[in-house]
């Protein structure tokens, strides 16, 4: 076996071949003995995956070899996600070799995706490529994760739920404004707290009506858990009902795609004066509408399909209105206020 140091400044760095391979990398040393080490380290390894037939991938090759092991696997929402950052977000870090990534390197690369995006997506991009690696490891591809990138603080907004007393109305726009698919759709998402892609394969056969409950065929967590159906929900299905197939089609009978309803659900929003009203925050205001009715926050949980209670949590709303009643309570009280 043979490693080569040499110098370039007063760094030391190594060569070696494995394989027919030449490799040549920085020690990132100003110390020999240090160099040495590393250098040793580095080429067993080397040897080791060489023998195994594994390859160390390059950042660009670790994103192909995810997508490939992960479709018809994870949601499509996921694979899109990974499948954008490798063809748009790589910001100088596809031919770098997993295992020569750095905190330095990631966070350069992250300071340029900020250049033209937001710090939360920025965050977002942080886990991307944090899953990438932790992958790689599992694999036994590299020892470790490389590096080590802090999220950024990020200022939090106020989130929109839709007010009770304007679903109605809300509704109606609904309806005069999408398809019967589409009003289907928002029904159940905003009935049963399905996620968008949950009511989008949505079928007949899954509604129990004499227990007036859902079991949705397709979950994020796999679970077949079975779903209470408010009456108001029942009465309006009961119309449409069919012993089997899918429960939401487009006009021509093809299955609506991602995103189906952002559309609709946008345009109903800004006809009752809203806003920031999405797909999935009909999930969460399906879920702060339960808490305000004094529903646990385990059965919460349940309904939502949850695997933690912690992120059941992190949908609903504090209901301020039953601070500002306190509030005027107190006053009274304390003498302040009639």
């Amino acid at each position: 076996m043979s490693v080569n140091l040499f110098r370039i400044g007063r760094v030391w760095h190594f060569r070696y071949t494995v394989d027919g391979k030449r490799v040549q990398r920085s020690s990132r040393s100003t110390q020999y003995a240090r160099a040495e080490k590393v250098a040793q380290a580095a080429y067993r390894e080397a040897s080791l995956w060489a023998r195994n037939g594994r390859v160390i991938p390059t950042l660009r090759e670790l994103v192909s070899q995810w997508l490939q092991a992960h479709d018809n696997v994870v949601s499509r929402s996921h694979i899109s996600g990974v499948e954008t950052f490798g063809r748009l977000h790589l910001y100088g870090l596809g031919d770098t070799l997993i295992d020569e990534l750095t905190t330095a390197s990631v966070e350069q690369a992250r300071n340029q995706h900020l250049e033209t995006h937001a710090a939360t997506t920025a965050n977002h991009w942080c886990r991307t490529i944090r899953l990438l690696c932790n992958w790689a490891v599992h694999r036994e591809v590299i020892p470790a994760v490389p590096f080590k990138v802090r999220m950024i603080k990020v200022q939090k907004k106020a989130r929109a739920t839709l007010p009770h007393d304007l679903t109605a109305q809300w509704l109606k726009a609904i309806d005069e404004t999408a398809p019967p698919g589409i009003q289907l759709a928002v029904r159940l998402m905003l009935g049963m707290g399905l996620r968008e892609s949950e009511a989008a394969s949505a079928r007949w056969e899954n509604c129990d009506w004499l227990r007036m409950s859902y079991t949705p065929p397709k979950t994020k967590g796999r679970e077949a858990d079975p779903v209470p159906m408010p009456i108001w929900l029942c009465d309006y299905l009961r119309p449409l009902r069919k012993i089997t197939g899918p429960m939401i089609v487009k006009p021509d009978g093809r299955q609506y795609g991602r995103g189906f309803t952002r559309a609709s659900i946008h345009a109903a929003t800004q006809h009752v004066g809203i806003d920031r009203i999405t797909p999935h925050r009909l999930r969460a205001s399906f879920a702060t509408s339960l808490s305000y009715a004094g529903v646990p926050v385990q059965a919460i949980q349940r309904a939502m399909r949850h695997k933690n209670v912690a992120t059941t949590v992190n949908y609903l709303e504090v209901d301020m209105n039953s601070v500002a009643i306190a509030q005027q309570r107190i006053a009274e009280q304390c003498g302040l206020g009639t």
